[in-house]
């Protein structure tokens, strides 16, 4: 998949989908070419639901359209052009693809039991410990070998907890205006784990378009419609800790309750028992071991 200057995949190889940045050696167009809109500031604290409505609507599915992004999320309709890109399938009608199986988890190492080589005896009382006798030499018969030493433990490690959170709900309600009325927290929506591993765990949305599925995807039943599709990402720290860095997304990302969210592509350290939140009612928390 080809990648543009700013580090960004993409399906279309002559402008990247994310950004609207010119991919690296793309022949440039007979016609002049618009050069790509600024990035819009984004907006933080506030619903999907505001997001939703004052965004330009895609003329081809009716998407709208995130961040003035160059292309549609859902069937890849150029903006710019105004016109359908022919790189990108169309999007698949509803009820006819199937969700990707989950990623494999690890398997936990096998342990060994040791076993005596004599037999139970059952119904008997216990016997008084005695003197063990010498261990034999090679020439005095069979070896008594010591019974295999404790398995060591594994290494700690980290793990992401991914749950609705009702106090960041609520306070993203208090901070939104009345067009957030229309968003309710899901009644019911069991709990999610992930160990993290490295390099990196992607946050977002999977993509219909091109059936792109994040590490973290946020858009299974209940979906959270603050979510962007390439939200946040978790990195590996040289120390074995982790950081979060938001990829520019439309709501933000904040840390522990804060009203005020990270800065765009800055990585923020992590510690142990630290809470995440993005969209309008996930809580991402990350736990060592």
């Amino acid at each position: 998949m080809p990648t543009c200057p700013n580090g960004h995949q993409s399906v279309a190889d002559d402008w990247c989908e994310v950004c609207g940045h010119r991919m690296s050696g793309t022949p440039a167009a007979t016609g002049p070419v618009p050069p790509p809109p600024p990035p819009a500031p984004p907006t933080y604290g506030g619903p999907a639901a505001e997001a939703t409505m004052q965004a330009e609507l895609c003329p081809q599915c009716r998407t709208p359209r995130e961040a003035q992004a160059p292309f549609c999320e859902e069937c890849a309709y150029n903006f710019m052009l105004q016109s359908p890109s022919p790189y990108v399938a169309p999007p698949q009608p509803q009820g006819f693809e199937s969700a990707p199986p989950p990623p494999p988890h690890p398997q936990p190492p096998h342990t060994f039991e040791y076993h005596g080589s004599r037999p139970s005896r059952i119904n008997r009382p216990a016997e008084p410990l005695a003197p063990q006798p010498p261990v034999p030499g090679p020439d005095d018969g069979d070896w008594i070998l010591p019974p295999p030493s404790a398995p060591a433990a594994p290494p700690a490690g980290w793990l992401a907890v991914i749950a609705p959170d009702r106090d960041y709900f609520r306070s993203m309600m208090n901070r939104s205006g009345p067009e957030a009325a229309g968003l309710n927290l899901p009644a019911y929506s069991p709990e999610q784990q992930c160990r993290l591993t490295g390099p990196q765990i992607t946050i977002g949305r999977r993509r219909h378009s091109t059936g792109e599925s994040p590490d973290i995807d946020l858009s299974r039943p209940p979906e959270d419609p603050g979510v962007s599709h390439q939200h946040a990402v978790l990195v590996e720290q040289p120390d074995g800790s982790w950081a979060v860095v938001d990829q520019d997304s439309t709501n933000g990302t904040t840390i522990n309750g804060s009203e005020d969210p990270i800065q765009p592509y800055v990585p923020v350290p992590l510690q142990d028992g630290d809470r995440v939140h993005v969209g309008a009612w996930t809580t991402i928390t990350v736990r060592r071991g």
